[in-house]
Order: C-alpha cells, then sequence, then structure tokens
C-alpha cells in the first residue's frame, strides 16, 4: 500500500473510522463522505430535501443492483451448463435478505451503523443487510464497477458464502408458508400495520396472523421483502 494513504489516515480526523474500514474492506477509501452515509440508517438521518433523507437507502439501491450483475455474472460462469430456472433461484439465495444480513454481521458492520432505534422501537431486522447493500454502492461510486466487483467475489462470495449449502437453502419462505397454511387449512393474515406509502420512513410494518396470533413481524422499504421476512420467522417459530 502506498506510504502517502497510510500518512493521510493517521492525520485525517476521520482515522479511527478509515482504521476500521480498512480492517474490514481491506483497503482504505477515498471519499469516506460515502462510507459513513453507507452506515447511517433513515432513523439517524436528517432531510435534506422534501422526501429526501441524507440516509444509506440511495446507496443501498445503487448496491443491491451491483451485487445483483455481480452475482448473476459469477452463476454464468460457473454454471455453464444450468439453466435459468437454476441460475434464477441461486441467484435470489446468494442475495437474499437474511443472507446479506449474516455478512453485514460477519463483517462488522453491525458495530458501526449509525440508527435511532427509538424511532422503530427496536432496532430493524433489515438494518444490517440494508448498511451492506449500500456499502456496496459506496464502493462502486468510489472506486468503480471492477473494483466492487473484485472485492464482492474476493472478500464476499470465496470468504463468506458456501454454495454447496447455498444450492440447498431454502428462500421463498412466503410461498413455503402459504403451502403449510393452506395444507394444514390456518386462517392468516399479512396485516399492513404500517403503510410505507404513506410513512415519512418509506418503512413497510407488517405483521403475520395465524388464526389470531402474530407469528411474524418485519419491517422494510420493500413490501415484497419484509413479507419474505416475517414469513421466514412464522417457519421458524411454528417450525414448518
Amino acid at each position: 500500500m502506498p506510504i502517502h494513504k497510510k500518512i493521510r489516515a493517521y492525520f485525517s480526523p476521520e482515522k479511527k473510522l478509515l482504521a476500521s474500514l480498512r480492517n474490514i474492506l481491506g483497503f482504505y477509501p477515498t471519499n469516506i463522505g460515502l462510507y459513513k452515509l453507507a452506515l447511517r440508517h433513515s432513523s439517524a438521518a436528517k432531510q435534506i430535501k422534501k422526501g429526501v433523507k441524507d440516509s444509506n437507502e440511495r446507496l443501498e439501491f445503487l448496491g443491491d443492483s451491483v451485487i445483483g450483475t455481480v452475482v448473476a455474472d459469477y452463476l454464468f460462469k460457473k454454471f455453464p451448463y444450468k439453466d435459468e430456472g437454476f441460475l434464477t433461484k441461486m441467484r435470489s439465495k446468494m442475495v437474499s435478505r437474511a443472507k446479506h444480513n449474516q455478512i453485514a454481521v460477519k463483517l462488522g458492520l453491525n458495530t458501526m451503523i449509525q440508527a435511532n432505534n427509538d424511532r422503530f422501537g427496536s432496532k430493524p431486522s433489515s438494518i444490517n443487510g440494508d448498511a451492506y447493500e449500500a456499502l456496496i454502492g459506496a464502493i462502486y461510486l468510489d472506486k468503480g464497477y471492477k473494483f466492487a466487483q473484485k472485492f464482492i467475489l474476493n472478500r464476499i462470495i470465496n470468504v463468506h458464502i458456501d454454495m454447496e449449502e447455498i444450492e440447498f437453502v431454502e428462500t421463498d419462505f412466503k410461498s413455503k408458508f402459504i403451502e403449510w397454511a393452506q395444507k394444514e387449512k390456518k386462517d392468516y393474515d399479512y396485516e399492513t400495520v404500517v403503510d410505507g406509502t404513506h410513512s415519512p420512513d418509506k418503512q413497510f410494518v407488517l405483521n403475520l396472523v395465524v388464526d389470531g396470533e402474530v407469528v411474524g413481524h418485519a419491517q422494510h422499504i420493500s413490501k415484497k421483502r419484509a413479507e419474505q421476512m416475517v414469513s421466514e420467522q412464522a417457519c421458524s417459530k411454528l417450525e414448518i
């Protein structure tokens, strides 16, 4: 590593954050502001324009797309004789909310996120995975696509993802739950507690109610992801 980067990092007012990111990423960020933004949840953000906050949501959107592209390219090359259905299922498993949450914790991002838990009463269940996606968005803007691709391949897929396990893991928990509920003749409802389209935080808050009992609770900016999250909780609680 060039000595001038070490010196600049040592004398930077953000040297503690730079050192932490260096340990996680394997490199010093050039634009530290992007990485600080990637670690700022909407609950701790300020409104900078009507409907827009200085949170990690825009970087999360970008990072999600970058991860999806890199993973699709990786799978296309790794499995040259597999059909589209197989590749689609594998990609869904590799970029699932649960997997991104796991990766974020393994990287240590969960200890660095800025969030105001009082805004929600508890820590949002997707907060770690959201920060991971935002981090990839920050790397992409700071270093470019090729660099971000290499980071995802070398420091995420090769280190933190077991491809044999991924091939056999279940990810469509909503379909799994609904199939069980219909078979067991259970009454269920994906109850919308907060409608994200009308919420200042754009967060959908859902309960999954089975025979009058709440068996899952989740929130996310995507209603579909929130439904998968409460379904996964229900499958675990009900041992489906």
